[in-house]
């Protein structure tokens, strides 16, 4: 269970745009991949592009339903629902604020988006059996990211440095925990032991019991994380960050410790997991040695020749892009973009 896990291929994509989350439909396999004003869809056995879904604003995740009938899309233009077996966008759900996290709720059949822009943030809930909007619960503002589910009708998600869970049958937050740590992103449960595991800045990963919020470890990761992910199967934690470490932690093990660090390509840092094939999704493009890195934690990464936005939700220079410098480069190359596939 704790052999290493390596690098299995490279899927080269290309294309001039920014990128954010990915999806692994471990049914179909099937590979979702954000990718600007698209989302990708590959043969994740293969890496063959089976089609797109196109015309969208600037996308971030993707969810299906349980079906696998539709999927959900958190687009700068709102919630797009499209056709699984056709690809085809089929409604779009506007919102007040820039959907970014999105998590697929099985108690209630609801879908879940994390919204945010500058001046305000809220939560949406979708119905799948009706495709309409049926909660909208505000929040304050702050960094909204990745969300996650315990199968058991509770929904979490990070503000901030906050884990905020929601009772989807109430469709209200119940609690709000201060975990300590600095501004979250990546989030993922262990059903297993009720756990959640949250990636946060300062290289830290903290494990969090899911019914109380009680601090029950940390672990040191790379710098720069939005992704991370479970096994149940192996008891393993995954992190995924912005300088290219995939850090893989043992969450059986006293004082939680990483068992690897993984190279994968700086920019790689959000992830999925699929737990029927051990297998680790990530994406990134190549880093343009000419150009410097931002300060601070960029935004999404562009094609050479467009700009890059500084850290937060929404806005004109891609899904996580506030503005920022106009003018600035961006540091990866153009037609670099890859899906990165991680096994053992």
């Amino acid at each position: 269970a704790q052999q290493p896990y390596h690098v299995i291929a490279h899927w080269k994509i290309g294309g001039d745009s920014e990128w954010d989350y990915l999806h692994i439909d471990s049914a179909t396999q099937r590979l979702y991949v954000s990718h600007g004003e698209k989302v990708e869809v590959l043969d994740a056995r293969t890496g063959k592009i089976i089609g797109s879904i196109d015309g969208l604003k600037g996308c971030h995740g993707i969810v299906l339903d349980a079906a696998g009938k539709f999927g959900y899309i958190s687009d700068e233009s709102g919630i797009v629902i499209f056709d699984t077996k056709t690809l085809a966008k089929v409604k779009t759900i506007p919102t007040k604020y820039g959907p970014d996290g999105i998590i697929y709720e099985p108690v209630t059949k609801t879908v879940w988006t994390f919204n945010g822009r500058p001046g305000g943030a809220n939560v949406n809930a979708v119905d799948t059996t009706t495709q309409e909007l049926v909660a909208t619960i505000p929040l304050k503002e702050g960094r909204l990211e990745s969300t996650t589910i315990d199968g058991k009708g509770h929904v979490f998600g990070n503000l901030g440095g906050d884990v905020v869970r929601i009772d989807a049958k109430t469709k209200q937050i119940d609690t709000q925990w201060k975990t300590g740590c600095e501004d979250a992103s990546g989030i993922a449960y262990d059903a297993g032991k009720n756990r959640i595991f949250q990636a946060c800045e300062g290289q830290t990963m903290y494990a969090v019991d899911a019914g109380n919020g009680k601090v029950l470890g940390t672990s040191e990761i790379g710098d720069g994380p939005d992704g991370a992910g479970y096994s149940d199967k192996y008891n393993l934690a995954f992190a995924s960050t912005r300088d290219g470490i995939l850090t893989v932690v043992d969450a059986n093990a006293p004082g939680y410790p990483d068992i690897e660090k993984l190279a994968t390509e700086e920019g790689a840092r959000t992830m999925d997991y699929d737990p029927t094939t051990d297998r680790i999704y990530t994406i990134s493009a190549e880093r343009d040695p000419n150009v410097q890195m931002p300060s601070g934690p960029p935004g999404p990464p562009k094609a050479q020749g467009q700009v890059q936005g500084q850290q937060g939700q929404g806005g004109p220079n891609g899904p996580e892009g506030r503005g920022g410098d106009e003018n600035r480069p961006s540091p990866y190359k153009a037609d670099t973009f890859n899906v990165i596939v991680i096994g053992r």
